[in-house]
C-alpha cells in the first residue's frame, strides 16, 4: 500500500512541477512574438492549465504524500525533511495565490483590452509575474530535493 501511495504522490509532483515550469516557458515564448492575440491565447491556456492540472495535482500530492508518511509511521511535523518540504510548498502556494494568479488575470485583461495593448504596463506586470513565478517554482523544487535526499533536520 505504501508503494502505491508514494507512486501517486510522485506522479502528482511531476504533474504539478511540469505544469508550472511549462507555463513559464510558454508565457515567455508568447511574449517573444509581440502579438497580443497570441499572448492572450497563451495566458488563457496557462490559467486553464492551472485549473485543470495544477490545482488537482496539489490535492493529490498533499493527500497521498501525507497518507504515505502516516502509513510508514513518519510524524508529519516531527520529520524535518517533511516539515520543511511542506513549508516550501506552502510558500509556493502563497506566492501563487497572492501574486502569480492575480498577475495572470491582469496581464490577460491588458492583452484583451479593446483600446489596444498597454505594452509598458504589460511588460511591468510580466516581469513581476516571472519573478514570482520563478519563486513559486523554485520552492517546490527545493521540497523535491528535501524529499529525495531526506536530510536529518
Amino acid at each position: 500500500m505504501y508503494q502505491l501511495l508514494k507512486a501517486i504522490h510522485v506522479l502528482a509532483v511531476i504533474l504539478f512541477l511540469g505544469n508550472i515550469i511549462t507555463g513559464l516557458f510558454w508565457k515567455r515564448h508568447a511574449d517573444g512574438t509581440n502579438d497580443r492575440a497570441i499572448i492572450a491565447h497563451t495566458l488563457r491556456g496557462i490559467i486553464r492549465a492551472d485549473n485543470v492540472f495544477t490545482g488537482p495535482s496539489i490535492l493529490f500530492l498533499l493527500t497521498f504524500g501525507i497518507l504515505a508518511a502516516l502509513r510508514v509511521g513518519l510524524p508529519i511535523l516531527g520529520t524535518g525533511w517533511i516539515l520543511w518540504s511542506i513549508v516550501l510548498f506552502t510558500l509556493s502556494g502563497v506566492a501563487f495565490g497572492w501574486k502569480v494568479a492575480p498577475l495572470q488575470k491582469q496581464m490577460l485583461r491588458i492583452s484583451e483590452a479593446d483600446d489596444g495593448m498597454d505594452w509598458p504596463l504589460y511588460r511591468a506586470k510580466s516581469l513581476e509575474w516571472e519573478l514570482w513565478g520563478i519563486f513559486a517554482t523554485l520552492t517546490p523544487i527545493g521540497a523535491v530535493a528535501l524529499m529525495t535526499v531526506k536530510p536529518a533536520l
